[in-house]
């Protein structure tokens, strides 16, 4: 895997960056494990704009991934690596012994023909998934549980990892990708290894066209609106009319708590990511 640029033949593809990864597999997913995706432009039920600079972009098919790793004690063989464009890493097809077949995430080092298993009892080697409690202190897994059985959440993208810091009585102590540090129970499960296409994030889109076919629709400035569209619009000049930013709704955009309750989750955070 490696980031290309291309020869600058006009000025879009002078900034232009791709990951090339030649070890995919040139295949149409299976079938049985897609399904459809309907967008929703950033609207809602009452057609109402609430998520703004959303809308076009390419047909997807969705691929169901085993977040839950549901084949448990059974090995499964890697049979092919795809690319998937709803997320940033790349998926793995595995065909299990009993005849299932299942996508996992794709960790870095994992091989075609590499035999996976979910089980308690297995071992700690990349693709294999087990409960925190059977993993060593100091390994880095991905797709780590928040709570037992709800499938994984934790490091789902491109290069992301989680560290197994130290375990105290029921609970695992955990390093995350942003620095937070935070509990988790022993009982959840995590898959082993560090995810890869890390430079996927290093890659420069380097034209507003790869962005519409990603879905991003353009950003346009506040002061460069009418004052029906933005707080900030009209007036003789560029000014703000002496207030705070606001957002086109009039809610303070820079420096103001946005959270309206306390989380749940905030209670297992030891250290947070500030």
């Amino acid at each position: 895997m490696a980031i290309v640029t291309r020869k600058p033949r006009n000025a879009s593809l002078r900034t232009q960056s791709f990951i090339v990864t030649p070890d995919l597999t040139k295949k149409r997913p299976e079938k049985a494990l897609t399904a459809p995706i309907k967008k929703s432009g950033g609207r809602n039920a009452y057609g109402r704009t609430t998520v703004r600079h959303r809308g076009g972009g390419a047909k997807q098919l969705y691929r169901l991934i085993d977040f839950k790793r549901v084949h448990r004690d059974v090995p499964g063989t890697i049979k092919a690596f795809e690319y998937d464009p709803n997320r940033s890493c790349d998926i793995a097809l595995v065909y299990y012994v009993n005849g299932a077949k299942a996508y996992i995430l794709r960790p870095e080092g994992l091989a075609l023909g590499t035999q996976v298993m979910a089980s308690s009892e297995a071992e700690v080697t990349v693709g294999n998934a087990l409960p925190l409690r059977n993993i060593p202190v100091g390994f880095v897994v991905h797709n780590v549980e928040l709570a037992p059985g709800q499938g994984g959440v934790l490091a789902r993208s491109a290069g992301a990892s989680v560290q197994l810091s130290s375990k105290e009585g029921e609970r695992a102590i955990l390093r995350l990708p942003s620095g937070e540090m935070r509990f988790v129970h022993l009982d959840c499960w995590a898959t082993v290894g560090v995810l890869g296409k890390a430079d996927w994030r290093n890659q420069s889109l380097g034209k507003a066209g790869r962005s519409r076919h990603l879905g991003i629709r353009p950003s346009v400035r506040g002061m460069a609106m009418n004052p029906v569209d933005h707080p900030h619009g009209g007036g003789e000049g560029r000014s703000k009319s002496g207030k705070h930013p606001v957002s086109p709704t009039g809610k303070c955009s820079k420096g103001t708590r946005t959270r309206s309750k306390r989380k749940n989750s905030t209670a297992a955070i030891i250290k947070r990511r500030k």
